[in-house]
C-alpha cells in the first residue's frame, strides 16, 4: 500500500494525471455545440450558430479544433452568423494522405463558402489559421469581405535556415508520444498566466494519443509546419486587398520566435499593420498567445466592435 501511495505521489508531481483515462477519439470531442459536416471532399465539420448580416468564418490554428472557439462562439453568434471548421487533418473533418498546405485549406474553405452559400464572410483565424485567411485573401479574394487575424502565422518571417531547423524539430514520432508535462507545458507557454480552468486542453491532447486516427493527426501537424514555413505570406501582405483586423495578445510567447527571431509581439504585429494598406492593430494587454481563450471578452468586444464599425463605414459608401 505504501508503494502505491510513493506512485500516485510520484505521478501527481510529475503532473500525470490522464495517463489512465481511455482514448478520446477525434468524433468524440465534445465542442459544447452541434457539429454539421459539409459534402465536399475532403468532409469538414464545421459548427454553425447565430445569424446575423455578417457570417463570421472562425478557423482554428496549428494542432488545435473548432472547440478552441468555445469560449467566443456563444456571444459573438448573437450578433453574426458563426460558423467555426476543424480544417481536414483535424478535428472531426476528414484526415488522410492530402496536400495539407496553405492554398490547399484556403481553396477547401472557398469551396466551403460555396456550398454554403455563405455571405458577407469575415473570414477570422488563429495563428495557422491566420496565414490560410491570408492566403485566401490573395487567391481569393472575392470570397471574402473582411479578414481578421488573431495572433497570425505568416507575418514573422524565417530565414531559409531558420525554418528547416524549426521543421526538423517536430516528428510525427514527437507528436505522438510528447508526454502529458511536457503537453502541459507546451499548451502553458501559450498563455500570459496558465489557470488549471484550461486543463481540458490537456487531458484532449493526452487522450487524443489513444485515438485511431492519431497517426493522421500527428501526420497533419508535421506537415502543417512544413507548409507555414513553405507558403511564407510574409513577402505579399502588401497585395492583400480586402480590409484587415489583427489583434494580439501583448505578451505572446510564441510569435515572434523566442529562439529563431527573439524580439517583442508588438514589433511583428505592427511591422504587418504597416504593410497592409486597409488594417487596424490591437493589443490585448495581458494575454498570450491563445488571446481568444485567455481573454475572451475583452476579445469577443473587440471583434464585436470591429464588425460595427466596418458596417457603419459601409452603409456611409
Amino acid at each position: 500500500m505504501l508503494a502505491l501511495l510513493i506512485l500516485f505521489a510520484a505521478a501527481a508531481c510529475s503532473g500525470v494525471r490522464y495517463a489512465d483515462a481511455p482514448a478520446l477519439e477525434f468524433d468524440q470531442i465534445d465542442y459544447g455545440f452541434e457539429v454539421h459536416h459539409s459534402s465536399q471532399s475532403p468532409r469538414i465539420a464545421y459548427i454553425d450558430e447565430g445569424s446575423g448580416e455578417h457570417t463570421l468564418l472562425l478557423v482554428h490554428g496549428l494542432a488545435s479544433n473548432a472547440g478552441f472557439w468555445r469560449y467566443n462562439i456563444e456571444e459573438l453568434s448573437r450578433h453574426a452568423r458563426v460558423i467555426a471548421i476543424d480544417l481536414p487533418g483535424y478535428g472531426k473533418s476528414e484526415k488522410g494522405d492530402f496536400p495539407y498546405g496553405m492554398r490547399f485549406w484556403a481553396e477547401t474553405i472557398r469551396e466551403l463558402i460555396e456550398e454554403l452559400n455563405l455571405q458577407n464572410v469575415v473570414y477570422m483565424g488563429h495563428s495557422m489559421g491566420g496565414q490560410i485567411g491570408m492566403t485566401l485573401a490573395l487567391e481569393h479574394p472575392e470570397s471574402i469581405n473582411e479578414l481578421i487575424l488573431a495572433a497570425p502565422a505568416g507575418i514573422e518571417s524565417f530565414s531559409p535556415g531558420a525554418g528547416d531547423w524549426l521543421a526538423s524539430v517536430f516528428t510525427m514520432e514527437g507528436v505522438k508520444r510528447t508526454p502529458e508535462p511536457q503537453i502541459r507545458e507546451n499548451l502553458s507557454i501559450n498563455f500570459y498566466r496558465w489557470n488549471t480552468k484550461w486543463e481540458w486542453m490537456v487531458e484532449e491532447r493526452v487522450r487524443m494519443a489513444k485515438a485511431r486516427e492519431m497517426d493522421e493527426f500527428a501526420y497533419t501537424v508535421v506537415q502543417s509546419i512544413r507548409a507555414m514555413l513553405d507558403e511564407p505570406t510574409t513577402h505579399r501582405l502588401p497585395y492583400i486587398s480586402v480590409p484587415v483586423l489583427i489583434v494580439y495578445g501583448q505578451y505572446d510567447g510564441l510569435i515572434p520566435n523566442r529562439f529563431l527571431n527573439p524580439g517583442f509581439p508588438a514589433a511583428v504585429f505592427q511591422k504587418g499593420h504597416s504593410k497592409i494598406a486597409h488594417s487596424t492593430l490591437i493589443e490585448i494587454p495581458r494575454a498570450g498567445h491563445m488571446l481568444m481563450i485567455e481573454k475572451p471578452e475583452v476579445f469577443n468586444a473587440s471583434i464585436i466592435q470591429y464588425i460595427g464599425s466596418r458596417s457603419a463605414v459601409s452603409a456611409t459608401q
